[in-house]
Formats: structure tokens, C-alpha cells, sequence
């Protein structure tokens, strides 16, 4: 039994990546169009490759975690040895040089290339590390529901403090405050990357001996059938989810018309996921985390739709729709990743080895390529639809950045629930599993005293 301490540690290094995470999602593309004054198609094509680059060295980082070895431990040590210069990083990726147009593109790929690495190099052991806290289905449900509750807490901090710090710090200064913000916030960040690094204990460990080939652990994630599932869900769930948060500033700016109502939006739509994910452990102790899974992806894609109605006069029902949307999905969140957990088991009944960080790595991996997408296809909507900067909008981008923000991320929620009819680790077959890898060491798997 893990202490309630002990998953708060935990989920404080997901607050410490949502508020970078966060930040990128809902203000980069925003503050790179707006502040910065690059076009939105070359940001577009910039959040694609850097984030398929970021993509590709997620299952690298995973298969480096499974050979790491330390006296802290196979997958806390990054967080230690990384914290400071994830946070450094971070400032540098909102600082606006005066340089010529091309020159501002290029400083903006190098230090947003970097910021991704990093990221990637912190977040891919930090999130392997839910894995090993604890071997009991039910725990990691609970771990991973504390872990998303604090990671939106961080979405929370990020929506509703980063405009009013930009324009208290910046003093009428944008780009200076927008990198004075992420100097406060990231700062905060490393504080709590070395919270969870130490207030953590790993109990789960890898199987004894197990020295594999970067080769042999991939061809071992192959074998698994449910962890590639949750691959092809994760694309794209985080395509139409990133695309549609993206275009949220833009869709208050420019849709309702109230530019001063952004934060507000923002928050609101950070507490719906907080309380979303507050509510996941309580779901998955009534329901099968499968069926739950799905139904929510469903209902997620009705409220993101309705948008699509509502008036540009009915600001409440704008609100609600957006709260409701992200309490829906984020409610769905924790079940994902306590899934992958599941995944690791079964990958490791049904080969014999256990592979945690290359699983994580590899759904990760195509998560980002879903961010990937969803940041650019953003970008390349408001090209296609001749968004420009800080002008009233003409009908027809209105309409773009309407369809944008509503219907076409709603299919992604109904492409996941489509795919995760195939998954077949419910409840019941996870016991099997758990059962089986007890009784071949004798002992709870991997539970050290």
C-alpha cells in the first residue's frame, strides 16, 4: 500500500511538467504568431518536425531507462541530474532575441528542439516511474489518478497566471513578461521535480539479469499486442486533443470576441480535468475500466461537437461545453495510463521479459507524434484559413477556426473509443496475469522490502 504522501511526491513532477507541457499547448503557438510575429504555417511545419524528431527519441530514452542501474534507482535519478536544466531550457524557449525573421525561426527551432529533448529525457523516466511504485492494479489506479489531479493542478497554474504575469511582468512588454513568467514557473518546477524525486520509492524492479539489446527490446515490445493498441489510441487521442486546445485562444479571441475572457476560459477547462481526473479512481472501483474507457471518449466527442452550435452571444454555454469536454477526457486519463502499467505485466507474462521504460517510451512515442499533429495541423488551419494576426477575422476564417476547434477534433475522440474495442485486458485478465507472475517468483512481482 503506497501512502497518500508518497503519490502526492509523485504527481508533483507531473505539475512540474504540465507547466511547461501546458504552457506549450495552450500559449507557444499564440506567442510565436502574436509576440514573436512568426507565420503560422512555418510555426506549423516547425511544431511537426521538432515534435516527430522529440517522437523519435522517446523509445531511445525507454530502452536507456531499462539498462540504467543506480543507487537511487533505475528511473528517479533523471529526475534529479535534469531538473535544472529542463527549467533553464524552458525560459530560454520563450525568450524573443532581436534578430531578422529568419533568424527569429531559427533561434525558435534550436531552443523549442531543446526543449523537447529535455523534456523528453525527464518525462519518459517520470512516467515509467508510476509503473514501479507499485504492482497492485487497483494502487495504480489510485497513483495515477493522484499524478493527473496534480499535473492539471499545474494546467491550472498555467491558465490562469501566465497572461496576468505576462502583463504585470512585462509591464506593457510582452515578450519580456512572457519570459520573466516562464523564468517564476519554471523555477517552481525544478523545486518540485526534486520533491518527487525525493519523496518516491521504486519497488517494482525488472527481472533479475535482464541485460537486453536495444534490438532484442524492441522486437520484444513487438510480441505485444495491447501495449501497440494503446500506441495507435494514444495518436490519436492527443491529435484531436492538442489541435482543439491549441485553437482555444484563438476561438475566444476571435469567436466569442473576448479577448479578456482567455484566462477564465483556460481555467475553467484546467479545473474540469482536475476534477475529471479526481473522479477516474472512483470509476474504475464501480466499472470496467475498458467499458468506462470508451463510453467517456464517446460522451467527450458530444461535448466537444456541441460546440459547434453555440453562439457567439452564449458565453455560458461556450464555458460549460468546454468544461465539460475536458472533464469528460481527462476523467478517461488516468485508465490510459494505469493501462499501459497493465500492458507492461501482460508483455511480461506473455514474453518473459520485462521491458517498463521501452513500453513507455513507445506509446509515448506515438502520443507525441499525436501532439505532433494536432500542433501542426493547428498551425496549418489558420494558414489554410487566412488567419492574421490581431485583425478582425473574416467570415470565412471565423468559420475555419469554428470547424477547427469543434467537429474535427470530436473525431478524434470516436477514432479512440473505436480502437479500444479491440483491448482486451479488463479487469478479470490483469488478475489472471498478476496471479500467474506471483506465483512464478513466489512473492508480490518485484515487491522488495
Amino acid at each position: 500500500m503506497i501512502s497518500i504522501k508518497e503519490k502526492v511526491a509523485y504527481g508533483l513532477g507531473d505539475t512540474a511538467s504540465n507547466i511547461i507541457f501546458q504552457t506549450v499547448m495552450m500559449f507557444l503557438l499564440l506567442y510565436y504568431t502574436d509576440i514573436v510575429g512568426l507565420s503560422p504555417a512555418a510555426v506549423g511545419t516547425m511544431f511537426l518536425i521538432v515534435r516527430v524528431f522529440d517522437a523519435i527519441n522517446d523509445p531511445i530514452m525507454g530502452a536507456l531507462t531499462d539498462r540504467t542501474s543506480s543507487r537511487w534507482g533505475q528511473f528517479r535519478p533523471y529526475l534529479l541530474y535534469l531538473a535544472l536544466p529542463f527549467g533553464v531550457i524552458s525560459v530560454l524557449a520563450f525568450t524573443s532575441p532581436e534578430l531578422s525573421d529568419t533568424n527569429k525561426l531559427i533561434y525558435a527551432f534550436i531552443t523549442y528542439t531543446l526543449l523537447m529533448v529535455c523534456y523528453t529525457a525527464i518525462n519518459i523516466p517520470y512516467c515509467a516511474l508510476g509503473a514501479v511504485l507499485t504492482s497492485d492494479p487497483k494502487q495504480r489506479v489510485s497513483v495515477q489518478s493522484f499524478r493527473f489531479v496534480l499535473a492539471m493542478f499545474g494546467g491550472v497554474l498555467v491558465a490562469a497566471f501566465t497572461l496576468p504575469l505576462v502583463e504585470w511582468l512585462g509591464d506593457g512588454d510582452d515578450a519580456k513578461g512572457y519570459q520573466l513568467t516562464m523564468l517564476l514557473m519554471s523555477s517552481f518546477g525544478v523545486l518540485l521535480f526534486l520533491i518527487c524525486f525525493a519523496g518516491t520509492k521504486e519497488r517494482v524492479k525488472a527481472v533479475k539479469h535482464q541485460q537486453l539489446s536495444f534490438k532484442t527490446a524492441f522486437e520484444t515490445f513487438w510480441h505485444n499486442d495491447q501495449a501497440r493498441i494503446l500506441c495507435v489510441a494514444g495518436l490519436f487521442l492527443l491529435t484531436g486533443q492538442v489541435f482543439k486546445m491549441t485553437l482555444a485562444v484563438y476561438y475566444v479571441k476571435y469567436l466569442l470576441g473576448r479577448e479578456d475572457l482567455i484566462t477564465a476560459f483556460m481555467t475553467i477547462g484546467m479545473l474540469g480535468s482536475m476534477l475529471g481526473c479526481a473522479m477516474a479512481q472512483l470509476i474504475a472501483k464501480h466499472f470496467c475500466k475498458i467499458k468506462a474507457y470508451i463510453s467517456l471518449q464517446l460522451i467527450a466527442a458530444i461535448f466537444c461537437a456541441i460546440g459547434y452550435f453555440i453562439e457567439k452571444e452564449q458565453l455560458v454555454f461556450a464555458f460549460s461545453a468546454f468544461f465539460l469536454w475536458k472533464f469528460t477526457l481527462d476523467m478517461a486519463t488516468p485508465l490510459l495510463w494505469a493501462k499501459m502499467a497493465d500492458s507492461i505485466d501482460y508483455g511480461q507474462w506473455k514474453t518473459g521479459t520485462r521491458i517498463a521504460g521501452v513500453v513507455y517510451a513507445t506509446v509515448i512515442f506515438f502520443i507525441k507524434l499525436g501532439i505532433a499533429l494536432g500542433g501542426a495541423l493547428a498551425g496549418w488551419a489558420l494558414a489554410y484559413y487566412d488567419y492574421q494576426a490581431d485583425v478582425v477575422q473574416t467570415a470565412a476564417t471565423q468559420t475555419g477556426i469554428l470547424l477547427s476547434f469543434t467537429l474535427y477534433p470530436a473525431l478524434g475522440s470516436l477514432v479512440v473509443a473505436a480502437i479500444m474495442f479491440s483491448y482486451k485486458l479488463d479487469d478479470n485478465k490483469v488478475e489472471q496475469i498478476r496471479r500467474a507472475l506471483d506465483e512464478e517468483t513466489n512473492k508480490p512481482i518485484g515487491e522488495c522490502n
